[in-house]
């Protein structure tokens, strides 16, 4: 028996993503791994409780798991039949409910099972330890006792979550000064983010985003301190593993930057334009499942089919981050591909007209070797119809261009009124999400009896208008008030300069939609460079000389940049910049399925430093696609992590929870 953390299988020094590392460590390390000399051949039975069973589900696919010879997978608080001649393997927390449920599962003279090898998803505290070894009669049957410190859930070959849904609320909220559920709420977001780097064995530079007002009078709050207490939390359980993992970097290797949702108010609310981002805005999506209608292969009525909008589809790889209006073009291109190329498809077309996508799509699928390839073709050319269809019949391009002009400062006021008015019967959830980048960029107008006669304008609810209201709440103090006393969300309130923007020919005008960018595009560049401006954002090392970050080199003898930039100040609006994907698609713009990772030519050297980001609070869609962009751009895996993935309705709803009570007239003024 050892009590250690496992090792991380390379190899050769083929570059891994953190997923593939997430899910090799799950299945090699753990599974593959838990056999005893005269049971190399038997069945395994897999136990797990309502937290790992979620970070296995993340990772690795019920294929994956029976690959590895378990034959049944078990929940710990569910009555068991006894297996006594199979071996189990209890990937669970380290709690003491877990550890009575263990023991008792294998103490006595018939214990459930024939051996144990218990792994645990974090740090398992001492008394805990000294509990498991004091029982004499289990003590023989554990066949490995070990620290998995896995305990965060892959959501993206470079992205996590914490599984911390409620963030917002119990950090943000009204009741936030409730400690016991703050404190709560951080340590164990805290323990699974550190798991992260001891899965990794990666040492990072801690740095956060600083709490406003420690260096003068101002009142700070909790909320306030949120990233900062992260920070400190975080540093607390990694500086832990420079002694307790063996083989864990003294040094550091990499970067992790930790923000909460006040940088960017505007990235969850504003309508992207990705296929990724539309798909999880527009349609009615559980996750990542989306269900259709397929043609039934008896003849009868079209059968409904669950899909997972997921990496293994190569078309949703490629497509996920381009452009709606470049998806659509590139399925019906592909459509026509294979049409152009099948002579039963040709001899279906006898009027020789030009033929729609849908068109294409239905005569594909009566096509003889209609295969799983041409199957996930004609769903991407499904959904990309649907959205299209709720684009035009909700007028989003109209939305969406004052979206990115009022974000830019090409649009103001007098905009925003007038698509009021003339929108009487728009949807709510876009009116709401029109107002609430309005009062983002102009605060001001939300004095006094404006912001009610702005309510009624846009026909929203008081319960609507919470949202408005409690995006202060995540602002918290700032130091730097407006000349009219009225909260900023990094933007400035006073009106802003027309600025022409630059024609790109040749495209369609809802390319030019793809102008706006998250806040976290900017920060990662600037943390890449080195500039990061110091007073907004400290650091919990001692930084080590700098360096640029671009080789990897030994996991111990280089660190990560230090900071060396000044302090520029909060960004007033957002600078203009070339569209990067509305390019040509010869283009190399790390949006396609081969990206970046996968056309490593597998020497582990090319790929700099890891830079991790985490939000708190929620990430978005955007975000996430940066960093998949980022990482071709800067040569280093970048990283997105947050309390949770939200779509701009779950955001919204979150948001309207920070505050329990109803919104009277007066409150609505901000």
């Amino acid at each position: 028996m050892s009590f250690s953390d496992s090792e991380m299988s390379s190899h050769g020094g083929e570059y891994k993503t953190f997923r593939q590392i997430s899910r090799d460590r799950l299945l090699y390390e753990m599974l593959q791994t838990s056999k005893s000399g005269d049971s190399r051949s038997s069945w395994k039975v897999l136990i797990m409780d309502k937290v790992t069973v979620k970070v296995m589900s993340h990772s690795c696919k019920m294929a994956d798991i029976t690959d590895q010879g378990v034959s049944l997978v078990e929940d710990l608080y569910r009555r068991r039949q006894p297996l006594p001649s199979m071996d189990a393997i209890y990937f669970i927390q380290p709690s003491k409910e877990n550890v009575i449920m263990f023991l008792s599962d294998m103490s006595g003279r018939e214990p459930l099972y024939r051996k144990a090898y218990v792994y645990f998803s974090a740090s398992v505290p001492k008394d805990l330890v000294a509990r498991v070894k004091n029982d004499t009669s289990v003590l023989p049957r554990i066949g490995a006792l070990r620290e998995m410190n896995l305990e965060y859930f892959s959501v993206d070959s470079q992205g996590f979550i914490t599984d911390h849904e409620m963030a917002l609320e119990e950090l943000y909220g009204d009741d936030s000064g409730n400690s016991r559920r703050f404190d709560a709420c951080l340590n164990v977001m805290a323990t699974r983010i550190a798991t992260v780097f001891a899965s990794l064995k990666e040492y990072p530079f801690v740095r956060y985003k600083a709490a406003k007002g420690l260096e003068d009078s101002t009142m700070t709050t909790s909320r306030d301190l949120v990233p900062t207490k992260l920070a400190a939390a975080i540093w607390n359980n990694i500086s832990m593993f420079k002694s307790s993992i063996s083989n864990f970097p003294q040094t550091e290797t990499c970067e992790l930057l930790i923000v909460d949702r006040s940088v960017d108010q505007i990235a969850p609310i504003i309508h992207e334009w990705t296929y990724d981002a539309m798909c999880h805005d527009l349609l009615d999506l559980d996750g990542n499942k989306y269900v259709h209608e397929v043609p039934s292969k008896s003849g009868g009525q079209p059968e409904r089919k669950e899909v997972l909008l997921e990496d293994h589809d190569p078309v949703w790889l490629e497509l996920r981050h381009v452009h709606i209006a470049e998806a659509s073009e590139r399925l019906h291109e592909k459509m026509s591909n294979f049409v152009s190329k099948n002579k039963a498809a040709q001899l279906q077309q006898r009027d020789g007209g030009e033929l729609s996508t849908r068109d294409l799509q239905k005569m594909v699928q009566s096509l003889p070797q209609y295969n799983e390839q041409m199957e996930k073709l004609s769903l991407h050319v499904e959904i990309a119809g649907k959205l299209n269809k709720i684009i035009r019949d909700s007028g989003l391009r109209d939305l969406g261009q004052l979206e990115q002009d009022l974000v830019f400062g090409d649009a103001g006021t007098k905009e925003v009124i007038n698509f009021l008015r003339t929108k009487q019967e728009g949807m709510c959830e876009n009116k709401l999400r029109l107002m609430m980048m309005y009062a983002s960029v102009y605060p001001e107008k939300f004095e006094g009896d404006k912001a009610v006669k702005l309510m009624q304008l846009a026909k929203l609810s008081r319960e609507d208008m919470k949202a408005v209201k409690n995006m202060k709440l995540l602002e918290g103090t700032d130091t730097k008030k407006t000349s009219h006393g009225t909260f900023s969300l990094k933007f400035d309130s006073a009106k802003r300069k027309q600025a022409a923007r630059k024609d790109r020919t040749g495209e369609d005008e809802t390319w030019a939609l793809s102008r706006f960018y998250p806040v976290i595009e900017e920060l990662i560049e600037q943390l890449n460079k080195g500039e990061l401006p110091k007073d907004e954002f400290q650091c919990m090392n001692n930084p080590s000389p700098p360096g640029n970050g671009k080789e990897r080199g030994s996991v111990t003898s280089q660190a990560a940049p230090a900071r060396t930039g000044q302090s520029t100040g909060p960004h007033s609006m957002r600078s203009r910049r070339t569209a990067t994907w509305a390019r040509p698609r010869s283009s190399d713009d790390g949006y396609s399925s081969d990206s970046v990772l996968r056309n490593a030519s597998g020497d582990f050297k090319k790929m700099g430093q890891r830079i991790f980001v985490f939000i708190i609070g929620g990430a978005t869609r955007s975000e996430l696609r940066v960093c998949h962009k980022l990482t071709t751009k800067l040569k280093r895996e970048v990283v997105l992590g947050s309390t949770s993935m939200d779509d701009p309705p779950q955001y919204i709803t979150k948001l309207k929870l920070l505050s329990e009570k109803e919104l009277s007239i007066d409150d609505i003024r901000l």
